[in-house]
């Protein structure tokens, strides 16, 4: 008898595809291209506030990431290290200003097709399905995206073989331990090969050995394969192996 996820896989995938047919995707002449990585990502006077305007969280805030570029976030707790990634990444949008991926304003973009081809997040919490395997977990970003799934397979062998994860892949979430998760969220992140990976605290809830594992796992494949890497973090020692380091304070940018 089929799982469910297979039943979700097969019916995803098609209506992906008719949702993706006829848009700016990532499939020229019916193949999949993965996305640039060349583009940078950029903040241009951004204001944002909660409960009609009673929180402000950012005042004006001016950030760029360059290609490929690893840059740390760091800053204590509420100076709106969260809000600026969820609003690099198109969770959300704010008040005053713009954001830019390359030349082009993310508001005025697909924000489907943003979130799905051109940027990847991982959350200190890893936020994966218990009740699904790793493959399966991994295999949701690529549903939505119309990935073949002998494509998508082959992506996900990859990532797994490199973040060792390949004896694990048919395991539920449940029975991984907590480095194995965040790795797996990892992996779920670079699936469609985004030019963006963003990570709010990725290792704020592991210990110091599993910590430093993944954030080496981090920079690793952000370097490897040419990934903007944008990160919050409190921990200044990890910091301090990016390319670079951004204060914040008070909702601005003190660097």
């Amino acid at each position: 008898m089929p799982r469910p996820f297979d039943f979700f896989l097969s019916k995803g995938r098609e209506t992906a595809e008719a949702g993706l047919a006829g848009t700016e995707d990532a499939r020229v002449d019916g193949k999949h291209q993965p996305p640039s990585t060349l583009a940078a990502l950029r903040a241009e006077n951004i204001w944002k506030s909660y409960e009609d305007g009673s929180i402000q969280v950012l005042n004006g805030v001016d950030f760029e990431a360059r290609p490929g570029q690893t840059v740390a976030l760091c800053g204590p707790s509420g100076c709106g290290k969260s809000t600026l990634l969820h609003l690099l990444g198109g969770l959300d949008e704010p008040d005053r200003g713009r954001i830019l991926l390359g030349s082009a304003e993310i508001a005025k973009l697909s924000r489907t097709q943003f979130l799905r081809h051109k940027v990847g997040f991982v959350f200190q919490l890893h936020n994966l399905i218990p009740d699904l395997t790793l493959e399966e977990n991994c295999l949701i970003p690529t549903v939505a995206a119309g990935t073949p799934r002998r494509e998508a397979l082959a992506r996900l062998h990859d990532l797994a073989g490199r973040t060792g994860l390949t004896h694990r892949l048919t395991q539920r979430i449940q029975k991984l331990s907590g480095g194995e998760r965040q790795r797996t969220a990892l992996c779920r992140a670079l699936m469609n090969r985004p030019g963006i990976l963003l990570a709010d605290e990725p290792t704020g809830s592991l210990d110091e050995r599993t910590s430093r594992q993944i954030f080496d796992l981090l920079l690793d494949l952000a370097r490897t394969d040419g990934i903007t890497l944008v990160m919050a973090t409190h921990d200044r020692g990890l910091a301090a192996q990016c390319d670079r380091l951004v204060e914040m304070r008070d909702g601005k940018i003190c660097e």
